[in-house]
């Protein structure tokens, strides 16, 4: 009987994040849950580095959303343009901020089901405002954790609910919320899109041992 793979490549993948990223900073400046949420809905087909560069400006015009609620999308839109999707990103500033204001206070809810039915909050999204807020056990699957899971053998890659549910099978859930930033830094520096070059990168290079 052939021993899969995976039985050496997870710990391998395991030690191998936790030396070079023993603990993770969020990479989105953020002050409080309403700012993290805010920052991450930015942050969806766009760059950490430039949405850190455009909240300063729009958090210091609001950042609660009770007074995010008084603007209107045009009013933020100017600010918020440099992150692409501007129009829509705007309307659900806004109209997420209204809802929190009216239907919960002004706070951030704590379930995914609450936090999707927002205005512009899809499931990673949630995901990461669960994990990296609430500290409840998540596994946000952003473009980087898509791919290397892929090239890591872990995932079909098929979509990113698979992705998902195969990370979360493979990892006890006491390091999903740890792990998903580990894996986020390790494909920026490491395992790129483009550009990847497998002598920089040692999982690959153990993953390469096995499949090919």
């Amino acid at each position: 009987m052939t021993t899969n793979p995976l039985v050496f490549l997870i710990p391998f993948i395991n030690q191998k994040l936790n030396e070079l990223f023993p603990n993770p900073p969020i990479p989105l400046d953020h002050s409080s849950p309403y700012t993290l949420l805010v920052a991450v809905l930015l942050s969806a087909q766009c760059t950490d580095e430039r949405v850190n560069t455009v909240t300063p400006k729009l958090f210091s015009m609001a950042n609660t959303a009770e007074k995010m609620s008084t603007f209107f999308p045009e009013d933020i839109l100017p600010i918020i343009r440099p992150c692409g999707l501007g129009p829509q990103k705007s309307k659900a500033i806004i109209g997420l901020s209204q809802i929190l204001k009216e239907k919960y206070e002004g706070k951030v809810p704590s379930s995914l089901e609450e936090l999707e039915q927002l205005p512009g909050v899809g499931r990673k999204t949630a995901n990461v405002v669960l994990a990296q807020i609430f500290n409840i056990p998540s596994f946000p699957v952003d473009t980087h954790i898509h791919r290397l899971a892929q090239r890591w053998h872990l995932s079909s890659g098929k979509n990113v609910l698979q992705t998902e549910k195969d990370l979360k099978s493979f990892f006890p859930e006491n390091r999903w919320n740890t792990l998903h930033l580990q894996m986020i830094y390790y494909g920026r520096k490491f395992c790129p899109a483009r550009t990847h070059q497998l002598s920089q990168c040692s999982i690959c290079q153990k993953v390469a041992e096995f499949y090919d």
